[in-house]
């Protein structure tokens, strides 16, 4: 039996101040956020205890009493509604939680799928008639926060043989086929705006191509690999997933992607975009590796497969990157950065296996040093950081779980994170 990282003790400290939701300081809970959202409130401190209860670690009384949080008020749903709020959101950690107990929630989830996959439709119509009309897309359209990824995220766990999984996917399928815009091709999922989803005339006056996990075309690319090694295909599913390899690929700087793509960068081949940059999930090498090597899997392509799991393996000991991640969260932080690097040595080559375990480790090292006390570096996670998943205490103790503890996760909660 593998031996616990002490870092399971910070896990396991923040998990024990976050057991009573009344006890969490009205400076969080008051926000309107908090009930139905899994990156900021209660669904997101609610998969920490049930991914601890499923493996063992802690009550289920945590459980039942975040989820009832979340369950207090009408669960938003239609436009307003993603993977990270509302009915999405609720619906993934209601099933995480009857995946640990067959048979719990069952009609909640009934109702929640049914309202996922109505508003799955709506979107993917809405989605299919802007590619008719030959308009760019909105982030929001597509990507793993807001958009058809992340709702395709809870549509495959509970109707893989669904018509909604089926016309997500093949909606994302058609983001890999070049838009005409302005007298000049564009790969389909270039938006017309910046990052953050509004218009940026002085940094993006002509719009961009995101490629991270989180709001770029790294997270259909996950979930429509994921979807195809689950027997789960539709027509242009594998010609989708090869081009969106290849546009990654002709960006690819050693160990490294850019964040985005620019109209500069296109007319000026010889322009790279890259500086030192942290290798995070949301954005950069962690999320996007693994991305393509969930890719190589599911089209059995072992040279990309190797690639992707030795860009991270050299990511995560690249004194550059590692410099430029400067905290411990499940987005961008050194834990989740554990977590990806654990969840991607499981399913790599021998040889890329074994420069990812020691990266774990040392990465475990960082976000618990030797001999710090567990319980004041919970106290000061939760004091600066906030109980969040994405980027708060919760999320830093939920993704320590599995690197820490040599597992594989019980209730597959990180499919939320596109990574399994």
């Amino acid at each position: 039996m593998t031996t616990p990282h002490p870092a399971l003790l910070l896990s396991d400290r923040i998990a024990e101040l976050l057991t009573d939701p009344e006890a969490v300081p009205s400076s969080w809970s008051s926000r309107p956020q908090w009930r139905q959202s899994l990156a900021h409130g209660a669904p997101g401190i609610a998969l920490l205890h049930i991914e601890r209860a499923a493996t063992g670690r802690g009550p289920w009384e945590p459980v039942r009493a975040w989820l009832s949080v979340a369950a207090r008020t009408p669960v938003t749903s239609g436009a307003d509604s993603y993977l990270y709020y509302g009915a999405p959101a609720l619906a993934h950690a209601l099933a995480c939680a009857a995946q640990a107990r067959v048979g719990s929630y069952r009609q909640a989830l009934a109702h929640l799928d049914r309202t996922v996959a109505a508003d799955a439709v709506r979107r993917c119509d809405d989605a299919l008639a802007r590619i008719d009309r030959g308009d760019l897309p909105m982030l929001a359209e597509f990507d793993a926060i807001r958009g058809l990824t992340g709702i395709g995220v809870v549509l495959l766990r509970r109707d893989p043989g669904g018509e909604a999984i089926h016309r997500v996917l093949r909606c994302l399928a058609r983001l890999a086929d070049d838009v005409e815009h302005n007298g000049e091709a564009l790969p389909g999922w270039w938006t017309p705006t910046g990052p953050s989803g509004k218009p940026d005339a002085d940094r993006f006056p002509s719009g961009h191509a995101n490629t991270g996990l989180a709001h770029g075309i790294a997270g259909p690319l996950a979930l429509l690999a994921l979807a195809l090694r689950r027997g789960v295909e539709v027509d242009g599913q594998h010609e989708a997933i090869r081009t969106i390899l290849a546009w990654l690929e002709r960006w690819r700087d050693g160990h490294a992607w850019p964040y985005w793509i620019t109209r500069a960068h296109l007319t000026d081949p010889d322009r790279r975009p890259l500086a030192p940059q942290r290798p995070s999930w949301c954005y950069g090498t962690a999320g996007l590796a693994r991305a393509q090597q969930l890719a190589a899997l599911a089209i059995g392509d072992p040279r990309l497969r190797h690639n992707a799991e030795h860009a991270l393996a050299a990511a995560l000991v690249d004194p550059k990157a590692l410099a430029a991640t400067t905290d411990l969260s499940a987005c961008h932080g050194y834990a989740g950065l554990a977590h990806i690097a654990h969840r991607t040595a499981a399913d790599a080559l021998p040889s890329s296996a074994a420069l990812l375990r020691p990266a774990t480790a040392l990465l475990l090292d960082t976000v618990h040093p030797p001999h710090t006390d567990p319980d004041e570096q919970a106290h000061r996670l939760l004091a600066t950081t906030g109980p969040a998943l994405l980027e708060g205490a919760a999320g830093t103790a939920l993704t320590l779980l599995a690197p820490a503890t040599g597992s594989t996760p019980a209730t597959r909660w990180d499919a939320c994170l596109l990574t399994a």
